[in-house]
């Protein structure tokens, strides 16, 4: 069998494509085992693996803290994946490099495609979109998937955030004009575990999220509804909740290219929400 070998093994993706693609050959690599910036560090496991595929999950993903950080920010975002697709190509590996709704400024209206212009605002969706230019320049076999508003029953995340808060607070604020659409991570990490079966001329760029549309306060009254939780939800301006970053007021995702090209049926963000109420409450009834 294959090998496929994961970088950013231990986040939030990684750990949701361990439990959802337990039939592949996937070696899961933490930044501790694997310094995607090292680039004889990174030698030393294509030569020990032979990879046919490399799927990406490493980023560096504090927004806010990017802006203060820019150089960390450049080289895990922007220097190192055109390192691992300058191995990819040596060893004639397949990457798939996982990139943002970030890259775009967010001042439209309408479902982004992989052709509209990008234009980021803020130091993590330029060093992103880098990212996603130095593989496109190096390496011919390679799937970027821009996705949007990730989240899961792993690592530090939106919904997450929101059950913790509900614990000690009776309302709670959240913006309403930041407009997008969350993705549950593990029906993104079924669709890459798709990808590596069938990624042979269907190379390129690609829009992933769940169906549907929401606001940040649209998304945290669902969770609390969904879940049973009594909150009160009040809605604000983003302008009422300034961040050193700016984030897209709107970056809704067009997924037709991906849909047609792998087949897909994609959930609504909703249904995946449920899902993930659900898991929650089982691990803690564990």
């Amino acid at each position: 069998m294959s090998k496929i070998l994961v970088f950013g093994g231990s986040g939030q993706l990684g750990q949701c494509l361990k439990s959802v693609c337990a039939d592949k050959d996937m070696i899961f690599l933490s930044s501790e085992e694997a310094d995607i910036c090292n680039e004889v560090q990174l030698e030393g496991k294509f030569i020990q693996y032979k990879p046919s595929h490399v799927i990406n999950c490493a980023a560096y993903t504090a927004v806010d803290k990017a802006e203060d950080e820019e150089e960390k920010a450049s080289e895990i975002n922007a220097v190192a994946p055109r390192i691992i697709a300058q191995l990819c190509k040596r060893f004639n590996t397949v990457l798939i490099h996982i990139s943002t709704d970030f890259v775009f400024e967010g001042n439209q209206t309408g479902l982004l495609d992989e052709t509209y212009p990008t234009k980021p605002t803020g130091v993590y969706g330029k060093t992103k979109l880098n990212g996603e230019i130095a593989i496109q320049q190096i390496w011919d076999k390679h799937i970027i998937i821009r996705t949007s508003w990730l989240y899961s029953e792993y690592g530090h995340n939106f919904v997450k955030t929101m059950l913790r808060l509900a614990q000690d607070r009776e309302e709670l604020k959240v913006v309403a004009d930041q407009v997008g659409t969350p993705t549950y991570a593990p029906d993104l990490a079924k669709v890459l575990c798709k990808m590596v079966d069938n990624t042979e001329h269907r190379y390129g760029l690609y829009h992933y999220s769940n169906e549907g549309v929401a606001s940040w306060y649209d998304f945290a009254c669902a969770i609390f509804e969904l879940n049973s939780t009594n909150m009160r939800v009040l809605p604000i301006k983003t302008a009422d909740f300034p961040t050193k970053a700016q984030r897209p007021a709107y970056s809704v995702l067009d997924k037709s290219k991906i849909k047609e090209q792998f087949n897909l049926l994609i959930p609504n963000w909703r249904e995946s929400l449920t899902v993930c109420l659900q898991r929650l409450k089982e691990v803690q009834n564990q």
